[in-house]
Parts: structure tokens; C-alpha cells; sequence
């Protein structure tokens, strides 16, 4: 039978299934959960704008979106959403997907931390990093109504003390690479968790560059 959260529709389809069984065996379920909530607070979003969207494909890119941040990319040297976007390029075209639509998910996971031009790329990248701000920001809330919310927590809850577990989520992914923070808010995060951290500094390295002048 297919399921109904807040009224939308969870994907079902082969591709669909595979991609939520490949989030549910490699993420923890801090990440699944939070995923979840990121593909129906997007969806969610999507019908209030009234904007035409894919929903399989949103429903994988969410899935993915964090997919970096497990353990198997925990000794990888570059930014975690490249290697979600990688792993769901690889899952994508095991499927089929074309290549425009492969390129649309990738853009929307690896672009999901870079506010302010989401929603300038295309409907799918603008609504993941849409569902992402409202699971950990609390913004759109004029989008998605109270009994929505509730409806989306029901279903996938956030539990006690998730602000603080998942920002330690964060930064255990990125204590093995904390080159990849910079010009992120990732460095934030490891500013407040990491006592040793301390962040590069543009203008440093364009005063401290080897060009004389």
C-alpha cells in the first residue's frame, strides 16, 4: 500500500526502495531519520510553491544528501557532499536516469551547504537545500504549517538533544579532513567542537600568496 506522510506520496518504486534500503544500511539513524524529514519538508515546500518537481528524484537526492558524512568516507580528503553527490551519481545510473536528471541531483547534494544559490540552479537544488534549512534551521515555517510538522515527526522524530547530536555527527565526518571546512559552515562546526581547529583565512591567503604586488 503506499504511504502518506503529511500528504505526500514516499516514492515506492524499485529504484526508490533500493535507494532507501542504501541509506538505511550505511547511514546512522540520526542520518536516515534526518534525510526523511528532508525529502517531505522539500516536498512539502515544492506543493506550496505550486512548482513541478520529480519526486523519485527528490526523494534520492535527499537520501544521499548526507551520505558523505558516514563512515565510509570518513578517511576521504575532499568535501562530503562530493562524495554523496559521487555515490549518487554511481546509484543513478545503475538505474537508467539520464544524464540531464543525473546532473540535477548531483548539483542539489553538492550544493546543499551553499546558501543562497540553491534556489538559483534548478527547482530540485533549491528544494533540497529548502528541506535541509527547515530540518536543521527551523526556516520556512510560513511553508510547512505546524500540524504538517508534527505529522513529518511523528513518522521520523527528531528526538531529545538532536541540535547538539547532530552537530557532533558533523564533526566526527569532518575531524579527518578539516582542510575540505574551509569556506563552509562546516568550519563552524569544528570551531565549536574541535579545540586544536583553527579555520583558514581568505585574506591571509591572498596576503600571504607568492605573488609580489
Amino acid at each position: 500500500m503506499t504511504k502518506r506522510i503529511a500528504g505526500i506520496t514516499i516514492p515506492d518504486s524499485e529504484m526508490a526502495c533500493a535507494a532507501a534500503a542504501a541509506a538505511r544500511a550505511i547511514e546512522p539513524d540520526i542520518l536516515y531519520r534526518h534525510s526523511s524529514r528532508v525529502f517531505l519538508f522539500a516536498s512539502l515546500i515544492g506543493v506550496r510553491r505550486q512548482l513541478v518537481f520529480n519526486a523519485e528524484l527528490l526523494y534520492v537526492a535527499a537520501l544521499f544528501h548526507d551520505m558523505g558524512l558516514t563512515t565510509l568516507y570518513r578517511d576521504s580528503q575532499i568535501r562530503f557532499e562530493v562524495d554523496g553527490a559521487n555515490a549518487v551519481r554511481d546509484f543513478l545510473r545503475g538505474y537508467g536516469v539520464p544524464d540531464d536528471d543525473i546532473a540535477d541531483v548531483w548539483n542539489a547534494i553538492a550544493l546543499h551547504t551553499t546558501f543562497g544559490i540553491c534556489s538559483h540552479v534548478s527547482e530540485l537544488t533549491g528544494l533540497v537545500a529548502a528541506g535541509v534549512e527547515t530540518d536543521l534551521l527551523g526556516m520556512h515555517f510560513d511553508e510547512v504549517g505546524r500540524l504538517e510538522r508534527n505529522a513529518v515527526l511523528v513518522e521520523y522524530p527528531r528526538g531529545t538533544g538532536f541540535k547538539e547530536q547532530i552537530i557532533d555527527v558533523f564533526a566526527q565526518a569532518m575531524a579527518n579532513r578539516p582542510a575540505t571546512t574551509f569556506g563552509t559552515v562546516y568550519a563552524d562546526v569544528l570551531e565549536r567542537c574541535d579545540p586544536n581547529y583553527r579555520r583558514m583565512n581568505f585574506c591571509g591567503l591572498i596576503l600571504g600568496s607568492d605573488w609580489k604586488e
